[in-house]
């Protein structure tokens, strides 16, 4: 049985934000720490640019490994992003969620897998489908 796709809606109540360290973290040598200013940031107000359109979704699976999106990643989806050749969408297809790249030519539409042990699958007009949305951020735990 495949794993489906878990959506989430946005919470709406309002937050402070978590603290923000504006003078970036040095991936190589520490800098002082007089040297840095705190502010809050809200991670809504910077990676969702349409709130009524835009919708969560855990990734479950591995077709899209070589893209980074790895089982349980949070997804970030704006349904009203146009869906163009080689954006990475959530899709429904006859009966289930999937997430993959798009190949959009003009005859007809592929769905990618990003892991070469998955195939390709091209839309016909037997199958049910819709682009439901296009992915603009993923969440990794480290």
């Amino acid at each position: 049985m495949k794993k489906k796709l878990t959506f989430y809606n946005q919470d709406t109540t309002k937050s402070s934000g978590a603290l923000y360290i504006d003078t970036g973290v040095s991936a190589g040598f520490p800098s002082p720490a007089d040297d840095f200013k705190q502010q809050r940031i809200s991670l809504d107000k910077e990676l969702i640019k349409n709130k009524e359109a835009t919708f969560f979704a855990r990734v479950s699976g591995k077709s899209m490994i070589d893209a980074g999106l790895d089982d349980n990643d949070l997804l970030i989806i704006d349904r009203s992003i146009e869906p163009i050749n080689n954006k990475i969408a959530v899709c429904y297809l006859d009966g289930e969620f999937t997430v993959k790249r798009l190949k959009v030519t003009k005859d007809t539409i592929w769905l990618l897998p990003e892991n070469k042990a998955y195939k390709p699958i091209e839309i016909t007009e037997d199958n049910n489908f819709i682009i439901w949305g296009i992915v603009t951020h993923v969440i990794k735990e480290v």
